[in-house]
């Protein structure tokens, strides 16, 4: 046991205690314990107990926990104080520019527990309303949280498409003579990603000299297998396949085990089937063609009403629904948002800025709310045919109320409902707020049904069935939030709700005219099947004003 190592215990106990807002003296006089024995050249546990006070910088309570360290192998008040402090808060610690007193902040006012859940509140500019944090400051903090989390080993679908393409790109040049295909979880649009593989005609030999020359290091190699970790800390995997086999090897490495499971038990099934495309290969197994997103569940071998063709796509998004603008958290003017959205090729805009009572984000008075909508009637005049319509993101509260009353929620033109506060919850009181929420007759959409955020935070349980039932017959509507940090309701869960006939939303929950992009929402609707008929945002604007008036009657409104 080194300095270095008690040292640093003193250090962690001083940045814990200043974060905790304990006595300041000590920690100080932790603080500078660990200067000090980081600079004594002696090692401590070569120094007779009963001499450490008389080392510099050491004091009789330093030198008690000196000796329970060398004793132990640990410190006691240290430990005490790590099992009060939240994992996800001891990590930011390792989050460049963010000291105790920032992390303390971020913690016990902003309620934030963890990196993912930082950097999507750095998305949301939420750290600008607080004390000791302006724009470069959240722009440094944004930075060094994703310096860090591209070091993790797991990473968004979102982080890994550019790189992935480049890569796949950059093989295919390099070795025109063979073949490449991307495959597995990529493949599948899987939304975390810890891998990136490929199928690969190309040698052993050839293909790791390249690699290695462009520094990669060798992880793995197996009779049909070898992986390879680079510079940007993503796994990536080759299956060797000859010419002849290349396709077979493709189609069982794209689907998940239960798919390839339940393909290998029908009538038709060869492992080690010579193809010439993958097409072939449902052909010989009786089946159509199953796009690569849906290769996840047994049953899409069996619940394959769609053609891959008829899948959702990016450009079937008519409007931008779930925004925020400068009257909460948003970057911009409404209007900016208003003429971004016709830039684009939108054909409507649904403004749903935060409610009250979330105060962290310049939440929405009844005043401001009469204020807004006589801005968004004259902007409406203004912008014609492109149509502004009022929403407002409101919370649900504690007992599953909504955050202003039945009144005011008439005001607008739709309601997107959304847990923001009290996450902690348990299947029991997450069911009540939510089926409170829906039952409301204003509430016309369910906003990020779990509150997910996705290698940060894994959302309030909740029982899917009964939340699309209960939407089913309030006839609300359950968004798939497209941040690419949530994909809130999970992908899992939408031909459950398509079956149903429950209408799916995917909306960008943009805080600011760059946030609107929903692709990623709509490649992991993909996977649940969507099409575009059972999408909310894939309306015309007069087929969405037509679903707001037909809804309106539907619930007595």
């Amino acid at each position: 046991m080194d300095n270095y190592f008690i040292a640093d215990q003193f250090s962690l106990l001083a940045k814990l205690m200043d974060m905790h807002g304990e006595n300041s003296f000590r920690s100080r006089t932790y603080s500078s314990a660990a200067f000090a024995i980081e600079k004594v050249t002696q090692s401590l546990a070569e120094i007779p107990e009963d001499k450490l006070v008389t080392v510099k910088g050491i004091g009789d309570s330093v030198a008690k926990k000196v000796i329970e360290i060398l004793r132990t192998g640990k410190l006691g008040a240290l430990e005490e104080i790590v099992a009060k402090t939240p994992p996800g808060v001891l990590e930011m610690m390792n989050i460049k520019g963010l000291g105790p007193k920032k992390i303390a902040t971020i913690w016990k006012e902003m309620g934030v527990e963890s990196v993912g859940e930082l950097l999507y509140a750095c998305n949301e500019n939420r750290l600008l309303l607080y004390k000791g944090f302006g724009q470069k400051t959240q722009q440094n903090v944004q930075e060094a949280i994703e310096f860090y989390m591209k070091n993790q080993g797991s990473h968004l679908y979102a982080e890994t498409e550019a790189y992935a393409v480049v890569i796949d790109a950059t093989l295919k040049k390099q070795f025109t003579d063979k073949l490449f295909a991307i495959t597995g979880q990529f493949r599948r649009q899987a939304e975390i990603i810890d891998r990136l593989e490929w199928v690969t005609t190309a040698t052993d030999t050839e293909l790791l000299a390249f690699l290695g020359a462009n520094n990669y290091t060798t992880k793995e190699t197996l009779e049909d297998i070898f992986s390879v970790l680079g510079p940007e800390n993503v796994l990536l995997k080759f299956y060797r396949a000859t010419p002849e086999s290349f396709y077979s090897v493709l189609f069982q490495t794209s689907g998940s085990e239960e798919f390839i499971t339940a393909c290998a038990a029908l009538p038709g099934w060869n492992s080690t089937i010579t193809c010439e495309s993958e097409e072939a290969i449902f052909t010989a197994l009786q089946l159509p063609v199953i796009a690569a997103p849906l290769r996840e569940k047994a049953k899409a071998l069996t619940n394959i009403k769609n053609n891959p063709a008829d899948l959702i796509k990016p450009e079937d998004i008519k409007g931008i629904i779930h925004s925020h603008s400068q009257w909460s958290d948003g970057v911009h003017t409404v209007e900016e948002m208003a003429k971004a959205c016709i830039d684009k090729g939108y054909e409507y805009l649904v403004i749903s800025d935060h409610s009250k009572s979330a105060a962290y984000a310049n939440g929405l008075t009844e005043e401001r709310i009469r204020e807004q909508h006589r801005y968004i009637d004259e902007l409406n005049e203004k912008l014609k045919p492109f149509k502004i319509f009022k929403s407002i993101e409101c919370d649900i509260l504690g007992d599953g109320a909504l955050d202003y009353s039945n009144n005011v929620l008439a005001t607008f033109d739709l309601v997107i409902a959304s847990v923001h506060s009290n996450l902690k919850m348990t299947e029991e009181k997450a069911m009540m707020r939510l089926l409170n929420a829906i039952r409301n007759p204003y509430t016309t959409i369910l906003g990020h049904m779990t509150g997910r955020l996705l290698l940060s935070r894994p959302g309030y349980p909740v029982d899917h069935v009964s939340v699309i039932d209960a939407c089913l017959e309030n006839h609300v509507v359950i968004e798939l939030n497209a941040h690419p940090r949530r994909l809130d309701i999970d992908w899992r869960w939408i031909d459950y709700a398509i079956e149903k006939g429950v209408l799916i939303s995917i909306d960008p929950d943009a805080h600011s005219i760059e946030g609107y992009d929903c692709r990623y929402g709509v490649l992991a609707a993909q996977k649940g099947g969507l099409t575009k008929q059972q999408n909310l945002s894939s309306y015309s604007l007069a087929e969405f004003e037509a679903y707001l008036v037909n809804r309106r009657k539907a619930r007595g409104i």
